[in-house]
């Protein structure tokens, strides 16, 4: 599930790839409310339509929040330089924030899907993400050599 603020770019890439696209109601919501004096049905009806899975949050606040938990983050991220810095960098604070979501140590994720991607099926590449690992292999990560050190 891509879950985005109305940013037109990811409602093109979830279509793109066929990722189910939720997008957040808060703002949407209070202008319905607004309107329902006004069209009372029709505000119930449209209120009624984003309520069919409850994982998905009404925002994406808590994502926001999320981010930044990377400090050096806040207002230097936009400052990459290049379109393509700015897009390492927001796959690898995706990374760490979904590392964080499920309770997963960012240094052994990275760590062990590091060494793992070069003998890794491209066509099972899915796996290596972090929900994925968590119940697949992070029983039992690869370990750098380093760690026998500490």
């Amino acid at each position: 599930m891509l879950h985005t603020d109305g940013y037109s770019a990811y409602a093109w890439y979830a279509k793109k790839t066929g990722i189910a696209h939720a997008q957040w109601w808060a703002h949407s919501r209070r202008a319905f409310l607004k309107a329902e004096a006004i069209e009372p049905a029709r505000v119930a009806e449209a209120l009624e339509l984003c309520l069919d899975d409850p994982g998905v949050e009404i925002d994406t606040n808590s994502l926001e929040r999320a981010l930044r938990a990377i400090p050096m983050g806040k207002k230097n991220w936009m400052f990459c330089w290049t379109e393509l810095g700015a897009k390492q960098i927001g796959i690898a604070q995706s990374l760490l924030v979904t590392c964080k979501l499920h309770d997963i140590d960012p240094y052994d994720y990275l760590v062990d899907v590091l060494q793992r991607v070069g003998q890794h099926p491209a066509s099972r590449v899915h796996e290596l993400t972090p929900r994925m690992w968590k119940s697949l292999f992070a029983d039992n990560p690869l370990r750098s050599p380093l760690h026998q050190i500490a």
